[in-house]
């Protein structure tokens, strides 16, 4: 992908169970249609379930169009961890892109209020 890729940002909004790798307001971003950046662990289960929508997301298509749309117009998924689900466990996230964030070329801190 080029470097003209909408930034990612995946933010978890709601853990019902409990999670023991993720917690509330815990984010991270795909930038450049490829690039992982978190200051924290990232599980292997939701990188699976974003998979397949962070390249159409990241060039700009509204999740809308891909069948889902959150709260605010984001895209929102859930985990997909099999253990999760069968101990009653259900991890939330948002995703959002934030183009200011780019032409500001600001570090990702991990923790930024992000819009669609």
């Amino acid at each position: 992908m080029s470097d003209k890729s909408l930034p990612l940002i995946i933010e978890v909004i709601k853990i019902q169970g409990h999670c023991p790798v993720h917690r509330v307001g815990d984010c991270f971003a795909i930038r450049k249609g490829h690039q992982l950046e978190a200051d924290q662990p990232v599980c292997m289960r939701a990188l699976q379930a974003i998979s397949p929508y962070y390249v159409p997301l990241s060039r700009g298509l509204h999740p809308w169009d891909l069948g889902f749309s959150g709260p605010q117009g984001a895209a929102t998924f859930q985990c997909m961890d099999p253990n999760c689900l069968s101990s009653n466990s259900l991890v939330t996230f948002r995703i959002t892109n934030d183009e200011n964030r780019i032409t500001r070329r600001q570090p990702f801190d991990g923790r930024i209020p992000v819009r669609w």
